[in-house]
């Protein structure tokens, strides 16, 4: 429980010890605090020019308008102490016009583009005011007047943005007022016009679309100039936690699922990423997420996305878990501010909801430090806040800290400008990582543009210890991170200073892993999710997703993605190898997909780098043939461009017809007579998944009503004050900002006031009031309503209520009651004598409020109900 403490009509604070409590002119007026001379604000707990803002040289203080310091062209700071530029860093609290409540929002997103920020969607108590697009002049600091149309599309959070040129494209996120619905639209915002237009991408593989809510978005250009919308991570109501990567091309209008390589990434909900132009790369930071043995929680994981080669890599975790927390790239410092780091459930261990934790990240030497908290004299604690980066300052809008917030934060970190000399320029770090070029210091990036790192003095990495590395227990994410980790042969994941017990040889670059499907398969937390890919299975009982068992394919096949693959040695022609493959029931394969290619060519790999170990090296058919003058094509008919297999150089040859993989340091393909022969084949079938023929997989729980909610165990939870099922891994992230008032996770109660027959049963559920009869006997009926009064929706798609007074008349003698019921509840069927003591039960009932039936009578008595 907790303690209430109230004042009425008392200044705030009492006025901090820097003002006196005053009283206004008329009788009505309220109390308010006169400040003292250079305090301010409602509460006088806001210090305002101090130290005369070191006038005369550095500035002046400003006493008619907003009381603060005005400094002079080579001074900076809310004192003006700090030279311009500065070797210092500051925060500062502008004051933006007009101040208007209805601004504040949380899990909005918001980019910069010119000298403008502009902010889209938010969650909001009341959305009948609502603006879904803001537009702040940076400089100015002062709204600006949006055409009204900006804000006609349904209203959401949790979505994505990403900026291109001057169009702003807006993915996913919860339409709150459908009921919760998370979405798969993409929008377009185009600066110029004000105005949005829908797209809807042709999706390459049917269903590989997941509609998220809590992930993030970047626009990049490609190396071969293709600009792709990159969708990292989110929650689906339907398939749980996305691992994947989405990819949007805005010249083709084309959505697909790329396979990644590198690192087996855990996905969730509400971490930050940031794109670093220069090494190229998503940089993504904690978030919500699924962890082993069906738990979830809150992590401090940091991944690298290398774009252009689709590659994971673990770097070094912050050692602050949170989640809807941002993060803004200044100078080579990714930095991390606020979040939510409550990681309790039923005990509390004094974690807090909001955080004003400020981290930076040095990309460079791949090492986290602590930046002192922002000093602004007031609360600045929040989560689902924004981030932008613009002039090399960041400003932070917006977020949650039990109330909605409109406000800005805006940091200003060191200026590399200010160091004169080499050493303090590389050593000014953390927060900034600063460059010494030729005779200036410059900030990280500028005039460089590959990913290599000169001249940043980095401390020594201490050798990462065994109990570092066993919490790795794949190959590839053991070895696609910089904490110094190695394969051995009995799966093990230890330390690069640590020999392998079984044999001396071990991975240590994860490009000579293979990854097995028990890990892909073990990173999937929802059966839908488990059941999209051929390799797993969803056991009901242990609520997990296991990979199938490697015998599907059969002996002497490998089980490969969705397809079963199988190298013979034997010398044929490529009619003769295709006759090999139909006898096993399959065909020449089609290497369409990168894993195939890369079991085929790191098989090929082996018999190169162990001869002893093979009688043959060979140079295998594939099932790759010319169709007609032009074109090739593969034995399922795709075309040849759906590989990352080439031609050798000066391939294909006008000679032959039938393509095979020639050994080479770099394997690649050769033309050659289909009527030749060739050392080896390569045999292709598909995989006969018992996902078939196994139990389907539930109805998802944001699917289901009341009554199915919590009739199946605890794997759902049902919110009745919204009216929604939630899935129990989840309902921490499905109402971040309080919306649940009461969770039922056993029986199903009304879905509808309505449906509650007594005071008690009315009183008890949020957002329910009772309007009694003026009988005054306990009869009456249970309505959505609030202390004000009985409430009805503001519309038939909206949840938004208005008060509506007629459902429950006083001006009739009806008493509305929403605190406490009233003293006599007999249910209609006695008057009270003392005012609550139910006189004489009548009409066949009995009880101390009339509520049940008399001996061999049965019915319902409850307010007015029949015995018979």
């Amino acid at each position: 429980g907790f303690t209430l403490q109230h004042r009425i009509n008392s200044c705030p604070n009492n006025c901090s010890g820097h003002g006196k409590c005053t009283t206004g002119n008329s009788i009505a007026s309220r109390v308010y605090c006169e400040c003292d001379k250079y305090w301010k604000g409602e509460a006088c707990d806001i210090p305002y020019c101090k130290n005369n803002c070191g006038s005369p040289d550095h500035g002046y203080c400003d006493l008619t308008g907003e009381k603060l310091c005005v400094c002079n062209d080579s001074w900076q700071g809310p004192d003006c102490s700090l030279t311009v530029p500065s070797k210092e860093s500051y925060w500062i609290l502008p004051n933006v016009k007009p101040f208007s409540p209805s601004v504040g929002r949380a899990s909005h997103k918001a980019v910069v583009h010119g000298k403008f920020m502009w902010v889209i969607g938010g969650y909001t108590f009341n959305y009948s005011s609502f603006q879904m697009v803001l537009k702040l002049s940076l400089v100015k600091r002062v709204y600006c007047t949006l055409n009204f149309c900006m804000h006609s599309i349904m209203l959401r959070y949790g979505h994505s943005v990403a900026l291109y040129q001057e169009d702003i494209y807006m993915y996913g996120g919860k339409i709150e007022t459908l009921n919760g619905n998370v979405t798969d639209e993409l929008w377009v915002f185009n600066i110029a016009s004000q105005s949005w237009t829908t797209k809807t991408p042709t999706v390459l593989i049917h269903g590989q679309q997941y509609a998220v809510e809590g992930h993030t978005s970047h626009i990049v250009e490609l190396n071969n100039g293709d600009i792709i919308m990159i969708v990292i991570f989110g929650y689906s109501a339907v398939y749980g936690y996305i691992n994947s990567v989405q990819e949007y091309s805005i010249r083709t209008n084309v959505w697909l699922m790329p396979e990644t390589r590198g690192a087996i990434v855990q996905g969730g909900y509400g971490h930050s990423s940031v794109y670093d132009t220069m090494t190229k790369s998503i940089y993504v930071h904690g978030g919500y997420k699924a962890l082993t043995g069906n738990k979830y929680g809150l992590v401090d994981d940091l991944y690298r996305y290398e774009v252009s080669s689709r590659t994971w890599m673990i770097l070094k975790e912050s050692g602050f878990a949170r989640y809807l927390h941002s993060a803004a790239l200044i100078s080579g410092a990714l930095l991390v501010f606020g979040g939510n780091t409550h990681n309790d459930t039923s005990l509390s261990n004094g974690a807090r909801c909001f955080s004003a934790d400020f981290l930076a990240y040095d990309i460079a030497c791949d090492e986290w430090k602590s930046l002192p908290k922002p000093n602004l004299h007031q609360d600045v604690n929040r989560f689902g806040h924004s981030a932008v980066v613009s002039n090399g300052s960041m400003y932070v809008f917006g977020g949650f800290s039990s109330v909605l917030l409109n406000d800005i934060l805006v940091y200003k970190p060191p200026n590399c400008e200010a160091f004169r000399e080499a050493e303090p320029c590389i050593d000014a770090s953390p927060g900034i990582r600063c460059l010494w070029n030729k005779d200036h210091c410059v900030p990280w990036g500028s005039g460089h543009s590959n990913s290599s790192f000169p001249g940043a003095n980095c401390p020594k990495k201490q050798a990462a210890t065994d109990d570092r590395c066993y919490r790795y227990t794949d190959c590839a994410s053991c070895t696609a991170n910089t904490n110094g980790c190695q394969w051995c042969d009995d799966k093990k994941c230890i330390s690069e200073t640590t020999n392998c017990t079984v044999s001396e040889d071990s991975v240590k670059n994860y490009t000579k892993c293979r990854v097995k499907n028990e890990q892909i398969c073990g990173k999937l937390t929802s059966c839908k999710l488990c059941s999209l890919n051929l390799n797993c299975q969803w056991d009901q009982r242990q609520q997990e997703c296991q990979a199938l068992p490697a015998h599907l394919c059969g002996e002497g096949w490998n089980h490969i993605g969705d397809a079963c693959l199988r190298i013979n040695t034997s010398r044929e022609s490529y009619d003769n190898a295709k006759l090999y493959c139909y006898s096993l029931s399959g065909n020449l394969a089609s290497l369409t997909s990168t894993k195939e290619v890369e079991f085929v060519l790191d098989e090929l790999q082996k018999q190169e780098a162990y001869p002893c170990m093979f009688a043959l090296k060979i140079s295998p058919w594939v099932g790759l043939r010319k169709i007609n003058i032009s074109y090739w094509g593969w034995e399922d008919m795709s075309p040849f461009t759906n590989t990352t297999l080439q031609w050798l150089p000066g391939e294909p040859n006008d000679s032959g017809f039938c393509a095979y993989l020639e050994r080479a340091e770099v394997a690649g393909l050769k033309a050659n007579p289909c009527t030749a022969m060739a050392d080896g084949l390569v045999c292709e079938k598909l995989v006969v998944s018992p996902n078939q023929n196994a139990r389907p997989c539930k109805t998802p729980c944001s699917l289901r009503s009341c009554s199915n909610c919590t009739s199946q165990g605890l794997e759902c939870m049902w919110c009745s004050s919204t009216k929604r099922c939630v899935d129990s891994n989840a309902y921490v992230i499905s109402f971040p900002y309080g919306q649940c008032l009461e969770w039922q996770t056993a029986t199903c109660p009304s879905q509808n006031c309505s449906g509650l027959r007594t005071c008690g049963q009315c009183l008890e559920q949020p957002g329910c009031g009772w309007c009694n009869d003026p009988s005054n006997t306990g009869k009456g009926h249970c309505i959505e309503g609030s202390s004000r009064g009985p409430m009805k929706a503001l519309g038939k798609h909206t949840p938004e209520m208005v008060l509506d007074t007629v459902l429950c008349p006083k001006d009739k003698n009806f008493e509305w009651a929403f605190i406490q019921c009233p003293a006599c509840q007999c249910n209609g069927h006695s008057t009270c004598v003392n005012g609550s003591i139910c006189e004489q039960c009548k009409n066949l009932t009995a009880g101390k409020q009339c509520e049940t039936c008399i001996s061999g009578y049965y019915g319902d008595p409850t307010n007015g109900g029949k015995c018979q």
